[in-house]
């Protein structure tokens, strides 16, 4: 027998089981609920004769080249699930919790399979993923100037057993002009806010979660606007760490990339840097100079983000002095302050 669960129950008892999307590779591809395994039961190629049967010649036609396609599918449905999974419980969702997921689980059933199905499909999960960033989070910022090494704070004090969400990284991008270099392909909008929903599920909301402050966007992606805004009105813990430091991590970390690569990033900037600011940059890197080209482009970048903190309420924003990019140092200055926040009831 199959069983029909809302999202809540269908994340919470897929766990530790196989999650089958049942759509056609295109719509996987675009986006999917994180961890779901491909298994389609039409290719894009059936899915739209399909599609162009059901608008010209209607439901029943439609329905008939569907059951054409149906049993080969369902014969390599079963071969795959058999090669990637010795699992019995299956967990099974479409588009809408329609026609497709359920005529899967209808012949899993029938071959001993216990399938579940998800009420509404993926597009109520979408919904469920949209819902979720209005809802008041614990949120406390890791700021700090470009070349302060957040990321790599932010990992520590992961390893330090602090709730963390990387938003970089699960948007493929640093966040700056720069931010592509040696990142793989970005996720789509829907996949990024998919898989971020993924992150902050797994939490436990009554203990803070460290996020690293960014701009709304993020490469090719943008941080949901609800949680943004939630972002915005967050306690900053603020690394203070000099300018020549920050140069000399920054210098190390993308002095490494092809010299094309770093004058392709810097000219993307152009306008903002101004002109004869750029062309001095792109002079420096033909040079092999690349301290001072990152010297130029640090400037910058530290003029930009001193404005977006002076947008937030100055009482929010607690400085950490330090005179290194130790993240391991500067993870224990961040934990330390959290205590002060907490025991100062700025934080719960």
């Amino acid at each position: 027998m199959v069983t029909k669960l809302s999202v809540e129950d269908f994340l919470q008892q897929s766990a530790t089981h196989p999650v089958i999307d049942v759509r056609s590779p295109a719509e996987f591809g675009h986006a999917h609920m994180p961890g779901a395994m491909s298994l389609p039961l039409f290719s894009n190629e059936e899915r739209a004769v399909i599609g162009t049967l059901y608008k010209q010649q209607g439901r029943e036609t439609a329905m008939m080249k569907g059951l054409e396609y149906y049993g080969e599918n369902m014969q390599r449905i079963i071969e795959e699930l058999k090669r990637h999974t010795n699992d019995r419980n299956l967990f099974i969702y479409c588009w809408r919790g329609g026609m497709r997921s359920g005529v899967v689980a209808w012949m899993l059933d029938l071959f001993g399979f216990r399938v579940s199905t998800l009420i509404g499909g993926y597009k109520s999960f979408r919904r469920a993923v949209l819902e979720s960033f209005s809802s008041e989070k614990n949120i406390l910022i890791l700021g700090g100037m470009t070349g302060s090494a957040k990321t790599q704070v932010l990992q520590q004090l992961h390893h330090a057993g602090e709730q963390t969400v990387d938003l970089e990284a699960l948007a493929h991008h640093k966040g700056s002009a720069f931010g592509d270099l040696g990142e793989s392909q970005p996720p789509s909008q829907e996949q990024f806010e998919n898989n971020l929903y993924d992150q902050f599920r797994q939490l436990d909301s009554a203990r803070p979660v460290w996020l690293e402050d960014e701009s709304q966007r993020i490469g090719w992606v943008n941080i949901p606007n609800a949680l943004w805004l939630q972002m915005r009105r967050a306690p900053v813990c603020y690394l203070e760490i000099p300018f020549e430091v920050r140069l000399d991590y920054i210098t190390a970390e993308y002095g490494k990339y092809p010299v094309e690569k770093l004058k392709g990033a810097t000219q993307r900037i152009h306008k903002r840097l101004g002109g004869l600011e750029a062309q001095h940059a792109l002079r420096l890197f033909d040079e092999a100079n690349f301290r001072e080209a990152f010297a130029i482009l640090l400037k910058y970048y530290d003029k930009v983000y001193a404005k977006a903190t002076s947008q937030r309420n100055k009482n929010s924003v607690k400085p950490i002095s330090s005179n290194t990019v130790e993240a391991t140092v500067n993870a224990a200055h961040c934990i330390a302050e959290l205590r002060t926040l907490v025991t100062s009831a700025i934080l719960p």
